[in-house]
């Protein structure tokens, strides 16, 4: 029996005359997800996108487990190829859907006649598949309100899909819609959601990680290398940029007031960060900051951080709470690997009193004696991870 793999929009189904330019987007996304399982075959049709293999040997399972992660698909289902004709197409439900049904107590049938030339109606579809599912399984019972499984019977373009029901998808509009932005990603458990967040919004997602050798050792590097490596199954690849941070943190140690260390820090960070943006094409910089949440986070901090920028600066989880932000990372599988104990650079030199009203004009003047060319020679390394 044809097995295909049937994806449905999110809200790009929404879109007006733009909407051609975000479906051919989510396709190519779709394609690349699924690089490396063979030849396959993704096609657009009636806002459904349908996946086809051409080895029906290949791992569907896996597929799905992919593109689960690609943001613009709201549901997706494996669904049996039938005939259009519906005697025919129940015999054949029966025989695929035969596990979810035998383990269920109650279902209903949904029709849809996406082809309306097809001369049963939807209502006609569910009613005639329901009485041939009951008199196959005698154990089932109807229940239209709140079933174990649904059936769903899709006629569209000569051939009936039918599958059970779908699972949920990542939702939010295809990477790459949105624009350009560089993700501040620490070692934390709040720098990837921050990155996933907007790469949900269509954003097209870089990296920059701060590494101060030998206060931070390889491990924590590698720590966000795979925090960037998880993030790439829904953003796609990720071009990540390495920072040598140890000179910078060492000089504002030595010549700045101590409880402005931690503001003036992340004013360089956020500095370098914008001139890297700048020279992969970002337009804007994306923080895991959340209102509060530490010293540098409070608004008087974020208002002398965000005078260091000369782009925009997107945080994503300004107004959520750690738990929030906690279960958003277990969902997309980071938290493990967050929690992992190599600390990043943001932990060197902490004050024991950090500054959670600094003024700007303060920090300013702090900031002169460090002198002008403090960050002409910091060394960056790219890596790309995908």
């Amino acid at each position: 029996m044809k097995e295909v793999i049937l994806l449905k929009y999110g809200e790009l189904i929404l879109k007006g005359a733009n909407k051609h330019r975000f479906e051919q987007l989510l396709l190519k996304n779709i394609r690349d997800a699924l690089k490396g399982m063979g030849q396959v075959s993704v096609e657009s049709l009636q806002s459904t996108v349908y996946v086809d293999f051409a080895d029906e040997a290949a791992d569907l399972d896996e597929a799905m487990k992919r593109l689960s992660k690609v943001f613009g698909i709201s549901a997706l289902a494996k669904a049996a190829v039938c005939p259009y004709d519906l005697e025919q197409t129940c015999r054949l439900a029966s025989e695929y859907l035969r596990p979810r049904l035998a383990a269920a107590r109650t279902f209903r049938v949904v029709g849809k006649r996406a082809d309306k030339s097809y001369p049963i109606k939807s209502p006609q579809i569910g009613a005639i598949m329901g009485a041939e599912l009951l008199r196959a399984f005698g154990h089932l019972r109807v229940s239209m309100d709140s079933p174990d499984v649904t059936v769903y019977a899709e006629v569209r373009e000569g051939h009936i899909y039918v599958h059970p029901d779908a699972i949920k998808g990542a939702g939010g509009l295809p990477c790459g819609c949105g624009g350009h932005g560089l993700l501040m990603l620490s070692g934390g458990i709040d720098s990837p959601v921050a990155g996933y967040m907007m790469a949900k919004r269509g954003m097209r997602i870089s990296a920059i990680h701060f590494e101060s050798p030998p206060y931070t050792n390889e491990r924590a590097r590698l720590k966000a290398e795979k925090l960037a490596k998880l993030l790439s199954a829904y953003c796609g690849k990720i071009s990540m940029y390495i920072v040598r941070f140890t000179d910078v943190q060492t000089q504002i140690r030595d010549k700045c007031r101590q409880e402005l260390f931690t503001v003036i820090m992340r004013r360089m960070m956020l500095k370098i960060a914008c001139r890297t943006a700048e020279k992969c094409g970002a337009k804007a910089i994306i923080t895991g900051e959340s209102l509060g949440q530490v010293a540098s986070q409070t608004l008087e901090a974020i208002v002398c951080t965000d005078a260091a920028a000369d782009m925009p600066v997107f945080r994503p989880l300004i107004g959520m709470d750690k738990i929030d932000i906690t279960k958003t990372a277990m969902d997309i599988g980071t938290y493990e690997t967050s929690i992992e104990p190599y600390e990043d650079c943001c932990t060197v030199f902490t004050p024991r009193h950090p500054s959670v009203k600094p003024e700007l004009e303060s920090v300013l003047q702090q900031e002169t004696l460090l002198g002008e060319h403090l960050l002409d020679d910091i060394e960056i390394e790219r890596v790309d991870i995908e």
